[in-house]
Protein backbone atom coordinates (compact mmCIF):
# COMPACT_ATOMS: atom_id res chain seq x y z
CA UNK A 1 0.00 0.00 0.00
CA UNK A 2 1.25 3.49 -0.84
CA UNK A 3 2.17 6.06 1.79
CA UNK A 4 -0.32 8.87 2.42
CA UNK A 5 1.13 12.19 1.21
CA UNK A 6 -0.02 15.63 2.39
CA UNK A 7 -1.27 17.79 -0.47
CA UNK A 8 -2.73 21.26 -0.81
CA UNK A 9 -5.10 22.26 -3.59
CA UNK A 10 -6.18 25.77 -4.57
CA UNK A 11 -9.83 26.03 -5.59
CA UNK A 12 -11.26 29.04 -7.43
CA UNK A 13 -14.15 30.20 -9.58
CA UNK A 14 -15.55 33.47 -10.91
CA UNK A 15 -18.50 32.27 -13.02
CA UNK A 16 -22.17 31.62 -12.16
CA UNK A 17 -22.29 31.71 -8.32
CA UNK A 18 -18.58 31.11 -7.71
CA UNK A 19 -18.96 30.43 -3.97
CA UNK A 20 -21.38 27.58 -4.70
CA UNK A 21 -19.04 26.25 -7.40
CA UNK A 22 -16.07 26.27 -4.99
CA UNK A 23 -18.11 24.46 -2.31
CA UNK A 24 -19.29 21.88 -4.87
CA UNK A 25 -15.72 21.25 -6.06
CA UNK A 26 -14.54 20.78 -2.48
CA UNK A 27 -17.31 18.25 -1.85
CA UNK A 28 -16.44 16.38 -5.06
CA UNK A 29 -12.75 16.16 -4.10
CA UNK A 30 -13.77 13.77 -1.34
CA UNK A 31 -15.05 11.30 -3.95
CA UNK A 32 -11.58 10.79 -5.48
CA UNK A 33 -10.26 7.32 -4.63
CA UNK A 34 -7.30 7.25 -2.22
CA UNK A 35 -7.87 10.92 -1.35
CA UNK A 36 -9.10 12.34 1.96
CA UNK A 37 -10.00 15.99 2.59
CA UNK A 38 -8.64 17.02 5.99
CA UNK A 39 -8.94 20.84 6.05
CA UNK A 40 -10.83 23.43 4.05
CA UNK A 41 -9.97 27.11 4.40
CA UNK A 42 -12.59 29.82 4.70
CA UNK A 43 -13.69 31.32 1.38
CA UNK A 44 -12.08 34.52 0.15
CA UNK A 45 -13.14 36.98 -2.51
CA UNK A 46 -10.36 38.33 -4.70
CA UNK A 47 -9.90 40.55 -7.69
CA UNK A 48 -9.11 38.68 -10.86
CA UNK A 49 -5.42 38.03 -11.50
CA UNK A 50 -3.96 38.78 -14.92
CA UNK A 51 -4.58 41.11 -17.83
CA UNK A 52 -8.22 40.20 -18.67
CA UNK A 53 -11.11 42.24 -17.25
CA UNK A 54 -13.52 39.85 -15.51
CA UNK A 55 -15.56 39.23 -12.37
CA UNK A 56 -14.04 38.77 -8.93
CA UNK A 57 -13.04 35.27 -7.85
CA UNK A 58 -13.93 33.14 -4.88
CA UNK A 59 -10.94 31.14 -3.61
CA UNK A 60 -10.19 28.52 -0.98
CA UNK A 61 -7.47 25.99 -0.23
CA UNK A 62 -7.99 22.33 0.65
CA UNK A 63 -5.52 20.34 2.73
CA UNK A 64 -5.74 16.62 2.09
CA UNK A 65 -3.96 13.28 2.22
CA UNK A 66 -3.58 11.06 -0.82
CA UNK A 67 -2.04 7.77 -1.85
CA UNK A 68 -2.07 8.82 -5.52
CA UNK A 69 1.21 9.93 -7.02
CA UNK A 70 1.38 13.59 -8.06
CA UNK A 71 0.77 12.99 -11.78
CA UNK A 72 -2.21 10.70 -11.16
CA UNK A 73 -3.65 13.27 -8.74
CA UNK A 74 -3.20 16.00 -11.36
CA UNK A 75 -5.15 13.88 -13.87
CA UNK A 76 -7.91 13.35 -11.30
CA UNK A 77 -8.11 17.11 -10.64
CA UNK A 78 -8.28 17.86 -14.37
CA UNK A 79 -11.03 15.26 -14.79
CA UNK A 80 -12.97 16.82 -11.93
CA UNK A 81 -12.60 20.26 -13.51
CA UNK A 82 -14.05 18.92 -16.78
CA UNK A 83 -16.92 17.19 -14.97
CA UNK A 84 -17.75 20.52 -13.30
CA UNK A 85 -17.92 22.32 -16.65
CA UNK A 86 -14.45 23.65 -17.31
CA UNK A 87 -13.65 23.38 -21.01
CA UNK A 88 -10.43 21.61 -21.96
CA UNK A 89 -9.37 24.67 -23.94
CA UNK A 90 -9.62 27.94 -22.04
CA UNK A 91 -8.14 31.39 -22.10
CA UNK A 92 -5.03 31.83 -19.93
CA UNK A 93 -5.94 34.01 -16.93
CA UNK A 94 -9.51 34.17 -18.22
CA UNK A 95 -12.78 33.45 -16.39
CA UNK A 96 -12.96 30.05 -14.70
CA UNK A 97 -16.00 27.91 -14.04
CA UNK A 98 -13.68 26.04 -11.69
CA UNK A 99 -9.94 25.95 -11.20
CA UNK A 100 -8.19 23.23 -9.19
CA UNK A 101 -4.46 23.81 -8.74
CA UNK A 102 -2.16 21.28 -7.13
CA UNK A 103 -0.15 23.67 -4.97
CA UNK A 104 2.03 21.39 -2.84
CA UNK A 105 2.53 17.62 -2.90
CA UNK A 106 4.52 16.48 0.13
CA UNK A 107 8.14 17.54 -0.29
CA UNK A 108 8.10 16.94 -4.05
CA UNK A 109 9.78 19.45 -6.32
CA UNK A 110 9.52 19.30 -10.09
CA UNK A 111 9.60 21.75 -12.94
CA UNK A 112 8.89 21.53 -16.61
CA UNK A 113 6.29 19.46 -18.33
CA UNK A 114 2.66 19.50 -17.27
CA UNK A 115 3.33 19.58 -13.52
CA UNK A 116 5.40 22.07 -11.55
CA UNK A 117 5.68 21.57 -7.81
CA UNK A 118 5.30 23.52 -5.76
CA UNK A 119 2.89 25.42 -7.99
CA UNK A 120 4.66 28.45 -9.49
CA UNK A 121 3.53 31.77 -8.10
CA UNK A 122 2.49 30.60 -4.62
CA UNK A 123 4.81 33.12 -3.01
CA UNK A 124 3.28 36.08 -4.86
CA UNK A 125 -0.42 35.18 -4.84
CA UNK A 126 -2.35 36.42 -1.83
CA UNK A 127 -5.44 34.50 -2.97
CA UNK A 128 -3.42 31.31 -2.39
CA UNK A 129 -1.27 32.35 0.58
CA UNK A 130 -3.97 33.75 2.86
CA UNK A 131 -6.33 30.74 2.69
CA UNK A 132 -3.31 28.40 2.88
CA UNK A 133 -2.13 30.22 6.01
CA UNK A 134 -5.56 29.63 7.58
CA UNK A 135 -5.13 25.84 7.41
CA UNK A 136 -1.36 25.27 7.30
CA UNK A 137 0.62 28.23 8.68
CA UNK A 138 3.57 26.03 9.62
CA UNK A 139 3.76 24.24 6.27
CA UNK A 140 7.22 24.51 4.75
CA UNK A 141 6.66 24.95 1.02
CA UNK A 142 9.65 23.28 -0.66
CA UNK A 143 12.07 25.93 -1.89
CA UNK A 144 9.94 28.85 -0.63
CA UNK A 145 9.72 28.64 3.14
CA UNK A 146 7.08 28.65 5.86
CA UNK A 147 3.56 29.65 4.79
CA UNK A 148 3.04 32.02 7.75
CA UNK A 149 6.20 33.92 6.79
CA UNK A 150 5.21 34.09 3.12
CA UNK A 151 1.67 35.23 4.03
CA UNK A 152 3.04 37.92 6.37
CA UNK A 153 4.81 39.48 3.38
CA UNK A 154 1.77 39.23 1.09
CA UNK A 155 -0.38 42.25 0.39
CA UNK A 156 -3.97 42.19 1.59
CA UNK A 157 -5.00 44.44 -1.28
CA UNK A 158 -7.67 42.98 -3.55
CA UNK A 159 -8.67 40.13 -1.24
CA UNK A 160 -11.33 39.87 1.46
CA UNK A 161 -12.87 37.15 3.65
CA UNK A 162 -16.38 36.02 2.71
Amino acid sequence: MSVWQPVYIGVGSNVDDPAARVRLAVSKLGAIAAFRVVYVSPLYGSRAFGPIAQSDFVNAVVGALTQLDSRKLLLELQGLERSLGRPARHQKWGPRVIDLDLLVYGRERSCGGSLELPHPGIGERNFVLLPLADIAPDLDVPGLGRVADLAARATHEGIWPL
